[in-house]
């Protein structure tokens, strides 16, 4: 009882001397916007934020929901939407949260961006930085809205095609929330005006300057009057819009986001009357990016291969040199193997995760550009990868391929663990992945490495690919428009850079705009393969959803063609849903279907 008595006291001349503060509660680390407008860091931060969602920060791989492949991992999202469980409540390719979270933060930045001091070094750097961080907000916000309408815009069951609500400031506490759809049209004038918006802002490329002749018109004015002032607008612009922020959002990358989304405007499940000038816009915008490297001219010969280890390490950045294919990548070159460890082989150590299938395998022609079906082709059944496009063989682990020096066999006879389903890692469809992969990289848990990956936004083989599909439908095949080329001379040059033998019979064969059309969407579906594109791509086009994902048994010699995954979707998931919940809350009207 003493001994209790005697730590009370203690504690209480302890707490007696204490001073106030070391009562007070610790800061909880959360700011508040008042910190955040102070404080130009933070502010910068929310704007970081949204770089930090773009779902092309990674490889969706959600082809294995399409007919261009499957997935050996039970647990896989995309497996279940693919085979009757997409819902509004379960969406895996939602975009409604992370898309929206990204505006709010875009907005909030807006709303503070002219009150902030972004460089107590020199007035002229300040307005520079304001101007720019500016243009990336509404560049990224039109980008952010895009993702929504691909996502979710549809058509609801009174027949109208709707897009997302248009939300453009800052919300708080007291703000409403329940905001109705707007109509498709007018998200797309929404994101037309926030990428018009960005480029009065933003350069065309993020590149250091010799001199103030070289600096905007908006900014001529801060080189004078005199040499030194001259010297020190040069430093500012440097530091601002030199080439140390290359992989921030410049005009060169709005024109690309502007050619996306004209693209998505013009197809059919959203313009379903075929309005030719969205067609046009469409081949416009793309052209305008074109033009910048030269128009056909201009594609990368690498650019098919720009995964592979020459062409990531013949990045330098330091001597300005970056890989011709990439109009906009992300800045972050990590060493990882975790890709290689999810789909490599199991005789290599992978898990062998995306199976491509023979859909797939089928839709490469031969080497002499005829597709497999027809008679002019030569293909031979029963030596099917013998003579293709080399793209098959590029893409696309085969049975008998090599990869990493290891010859791969998925026949069933005489089976080793890559053989189909021999293992729960092993391939269902009796093809492995190859396309992304670094076969530099060992996955070997006892002797481990890793290769530089970085993250791809957009491509212009993707440009060109746009360019191809609008021109031929506004056009027509041969039709240049005001660019002085056409749909055929685009697919001419990436067929040529493919491998396919020139001269190109089966491209000069092809005279109708229904033709060309087909072989446009092959292109891309090749050129694009497990790049996220195809599951979009088919929903845009109102093509056909249900088509069964096939596979290869492959015993002695013998090839046999299986059903391995039917793919369960309604016709009225060319649209996808608004999330339950969110039309629920906001009494949105839901997409018909759903």
């Amino acid at each position: 009882m003493k001994k209790n008595i005697l730590v009370l006291v203690v504690l209480a001349v302890f707490f007696a001397g204490c001073k106030k503060e070391l009562l007070t509660p610790l800061d909880d680390n959360h700011l508040t916007p008042e910190d955040v407008a102070g404080n130009p860091l933070f502010a910068e931060g929310l704007l970081m934020n949204a770089y930090t969602r773009l779902p092309t920060n990674s490889y969706s791989f959600n082809e294995v929901a399409t007919d261009d492949a499957v997935t050996n991992d039970k647990a896989n999202n995309y497996l279940f939407m693919a085979t009757g469980a997409w819902s509004a409540f379960n969406n895996p390719v939602d975009q409604w949260n992370n898309s929206f979270t990204a505006i709010m933060y875009i907005n909030r930045f807006l709303q503070q961006v002219d009150t902030l001091n972004w460089s107590p070094l020199s007035k002229n750097r300040r307005t520079m930085f304001q101007d720019r961080l500016k243009g990336e907000a509404f560049a990224l916000r039109g980008m952010f809205y895009l993702n929504l309408l691909q996502a979710h815009a549809g058509v609801t069951a009174s027949g109208q095609l709707l897009g997302v609500p248009i939300i453009t400031e800052a919300l708080d506490a007291s703000s409403d929330f329940k905001r109705p759809r707007n109509s498709f049209d007018d998200c797309m004038k929404q994101i037309y005006s926030d990428l018009a918006e960005a480029e009065k802002y933003l350069p065309l490329d993020y590149a250091n300057i010799s001199n103030a002749s070289q600096m905007p018109s908006r900014y001529s004015g801060m080189a004078l009057p005199d040499a030194a002032a001259a010297a020190a607008a040069v430093t500012d612009y440097n530091s601002v819009f030199g080439s140390v922020d290359r992989q921030r959002v410049s005009s060169r990358i709005v024109k690309g986001i502007r050619a996306k989304a004209a693209l998505l405007a013009a197809s059919p499940a959203y313009n379903p009357q075929g309005t030719f000038t969205k067609w046009e816009d469409a081949a416009n915008y793309a052209g305008d990016v074109l033009s910048l490297i030269g128009g056909v001219s201009g594609l990368d010969p690498k650019g098919a291969l720009f995964y592979t280890a020459s062409n990531v390490n013949s990045i330098n950045l330091a001597n300005n040199v970056d890989q011709k294919e990439m109009l906009w990548r992300g800045s972050n070159q990590t060493s990882s193997n975790n890709m290689e460890i999810a789909n490599f082989p199991p005789t290599l150590f992978g898990n062998g995760r995306v199976n491509p299938t023979q859909n797939l395998v089928d839709a490469f022609p031969m080497a002499n550009g005829y597709p497999i079906t027809d008679p002019a082709s030569g293909y031979v059944a029963t030596d099917p990868y013998a003579g293709r496009d080399p793209r098959l063989k590029n893409y696309i682990l085969v049975n008998g391929g090599t990869m990493s020096s290891k010859t791969i066999w998925t026949k069933i006879d005489n089976p080793t663990s890559d053989a189909v389903n021999f293992l729960p890692t092993s391939t269902r469809t009796g093809y492995y992945l190859r396309k992304l992969l670094r076969e530099d990289v060992n996955a070997n848990p006892t002797s481990s490495s890793a290769q530089k990956h970085y993250p791809v936004h957009i491509r212009y083989t993707e440009i060109f690919l746009i360019y191809a599909e609008a021109a031929n439908e506004a056009w027509g095949p041969d039709g240049t428009g005001t660019q002085g080329y056409s749909a055929r001379d685009v697919i001419a040059a990436i067929r040529k850079r493919a491998g396919i033998a020139q001269p190109d019979s089966y491209l000069a064969s092809i005279s109708s705009q229904e033709g060309m059309r087909q072989l446009i969407r092959n292109e891309r579906r090749l050129e694009l393969s497990f790049e996220g594109f195809r599951f979009w791509d088919l929903r845009r086009w109102k093509e056909r959803l249900t088509e069964p994902a096939r596979g290869v048994i492959i015993n002695n010699n013998t090839y046999t063609v299986m059903p391995v995954e039917n793919r369960q979707y309604a016709d009225f998931m060319y649209y996808g849903p608004i999330p339950y919940g969110e039309a629920l809350k906001a009494n949105l009207q839901q997409n018909k279907g759903w």
